[in-house]
């Protein structure tokens, strides 16, 4: 055996088919493959092969991505021999030109002609929560934090140059102009998503603390020790969904308080190790499959009614599946799920009293909806979604929070629109975002999400723009 045919070995051992999961159980596998290795070596084997084997390409492109150059090859990213063995052939120029593709999924800018109303055009003070709001839109690689009345108090900003300077990404690639997700700590640090590309870490005055180069997408969350759960996604060959076309993975990635991996569990191999693996009877056969879009981790208070709701846990919403999830990381393992209640979902949280709220993106036909339920009974408790006389509808992005008040402040992202509504369903709060996007500032930018921080969240560093 050669060492070009040894190499193969080593990556192309599929741990998921023999049921391998920790260190020493995958050992017996690594020593079979390592010594194919070393015996490809020693025989003088294919030490200048006239095709370098799949992985090697794979692997050069993971090189590329993480030294912010573009590899000999012409997909971006970083690819790896996946879930199943790999073809013993180079990838295919079709099988490349996915890649580009996939790699360049996100979000656009903004998608709605801007109307001539923008910023707060209604704000009820007696009824309204009050709080500061988080602001992450299309516009631009940025983060403003502004009051109820609409004034700007301070603002984080970074752009992808700046982070990754000189780093190559296709010409089409949007997501490099504007965050996806932030995340603001009380001391004025940020956590920022650029979409599909990383994580930064960014203090009060906009410096960057660190850099995380996994390609980082829609969500975080952050724990009380300052370990930080992110969604990230690889492109993967996966032959047991299609012999040629390749697929994303979605993957929880576990990284330390000073952005180090620790460690990555697949969502994927996750179902599939589950009760819940019927699921995957839906899902496509390339591209990206799951399409995981928001991640929190449970505080452990639905954990006396329903174990799987344990402390630690994190609840997914995976869109391409209609399908609210509980993973347990430790496990690697879904615990529970439930779909039929939403189509193409964002924003799962838990609320107090072991409720749930979910934001129904295609409740109907031109309508979305937030839908609060009883998770184990699937009681629906209370909603609100649109109608002709209040249209409310994105078919893209949205979330939803409770607020302490009992309201609930909705994000309609495409149409760059956020409301506050009570229990009764009036709103009391409503932003238009002012801020635009497309050739010309013709579009509003899409309003990913605003968050409500609460009224005693410390400014002390805040600079009031």
């Amino acid at each position: 055996m050669g060492l070009s045919a040894g190499v193969e070995m080593l990556y192309s051992v599929d741990m998921r088919r023999y049921g391998v999961r920790s260190t020493a159980r995958r050992l017996p596998w690594l020593l079979v493959a390592l010594a194919a290795f070393v015996v490809g070596l020693l025989s003088g084997g294919a030490l200048v092969a006239k095709r370098p084997p799949a992985y090697c390409r794979l692997i050069s492109l993971v090189s590329a991505m993480r030294s912010g150059t573009r590899a000999a090859q012409p997909a971006p990213g970083r690819w790896r021999p996946a879930s199943g063995p790999m073809a013993e052939a180079d990838l295919t120029e079709e099988q490349l030109r996915e890649v580009e593709r996939l790699m360049t999924l996100g979000y656009a800018a903004g998608t709605v002609v801007a109307g001539e109303t923008s910023g707060v055009t209604l704000h009820d003070t007696e009824l309204a929560s009050r709080g500061l709001n988080l602001v992450v839109s299309g516009h631009a690689p940025e983060a403003v934090l502004m009051d109820m009345n609409g004034r700007v108090l301070h603002t984080w900003r970074m752009s992808f140059e700046e982070v990754w300077p000189g780093r190559a990404l296709p010409r089409d690639d949007e997501n490099q102009h504007f965050w996806r997700r932030a995340r603001v700590t009380p001391e004025g640090d940020l956590f920022a998503i650029f979409e599909g590309l990383g994580l930064i870490k960014l203090d009060r005055d906009s410096n960057l603390l660190w850099k995380y180069d996994g390609l980082c997408h829609h969500d975080l969350d952050l724990l009380d020790d300052g370990t930080i759960l992110v969604l990230e996604r690889e492109p993967a060959l996966a032959p047991r969904f299609h012999d040629e076309r390749p697929i994303l993975e979605d993957y929880v990635a576990v990284l330390t308080a000073e952005g180090e991996l620790v460690r990555r569990v697949s969502i994927l191999a996750a179902l599939e190790d589950s009760h819940y693996e019927p699921l995957l009877v839906r899902v496509r056969k390339s591209g990206d499959i799951l399409h995981t879009n928001t991640i929190e981790v449970l505080d452990g208070s639905l954990e006396p009614d329903s174990p799987a709701f344990a402390r630690g846990n994190v609840l997914i919403s995976i869109l391409m599946l209609d399908t609210v999830a509980v993973l347990d990381l430790d496990e690697e393992k879904v615990v529970w799920a439930l779909a039929g209640c939403w189509r193409q979902q964002h924003q799962p949280t838990m609320l107090p009293g072991g409720r749930m709220l979910v934001f129904d993106n295609e409740a109907g036909e031109g309508v979305s909806r937030s839908v609060e339920l009883d998770p184990l009974s699937q009681e629906v408790l209370w909603s609100y979604e649109g109608s002709t006389a209040a249209p409310f509808y994105t078919p893209t992005c949205g979330s939803n929070q409770r607020l302490p008040n009992g309201n609930t402040l909705l994000t309609e992202s495409d149409n760059g629109r956020a409301i506050e509504v009570t229990p009764g369903r009036e709103i009391v709060w409503e932003f238009v975002s002012p801020y635009r996007a497309g050739d010309r500032g013709e579009l509003v930018a899409t309003l990913f999400e605003i968050v409500r921080l609460a009224p005693d969240f410390p400014l002390g560093w805040a600079q009031v723009d």
